[in-house]
């Protein structure tokens, strides 16, 4: 199963960590090899970029959020942009 869930990445030891929001293995830890990058989030500056093509494949194939992704997603309006079954 995949998820879409973030990835720390930046300084180390800092509490201006930034994350990428990746799609990866349930089975796979937090720093592990990612299948696809799909986004960005820095919550320091408030900042998101989102691929939305690559996030609705994802999601489209099946893959679950996480709280904080899925958070950002509703900001996004990016639910909006999945066609509905």
């Amino acid at each position: 199963m995949v998820k879409l869930r973030l990835k720390r990445c930046g300084r180390k030891q800092r509490a201006t960590a930034v994350y990428r929001i990746v799609a990866i293995d349930v089975r796979s830890r937090r720093e592990g090899k990612d299948l696809r990058k799909v986004g960005f989030y820095d919550p320091m500056k408030n900042q998101t970029y989102l691929n939305v093509p690559a996030i609705l494949y994802f999601l489209e194939r099946g893959a679950q959020p996480t709280g904080t992704v899925q958070n950002l997603l509703k900001k996004a309006e990016v639910f909006k942009e999945l066609p509905s079954n």
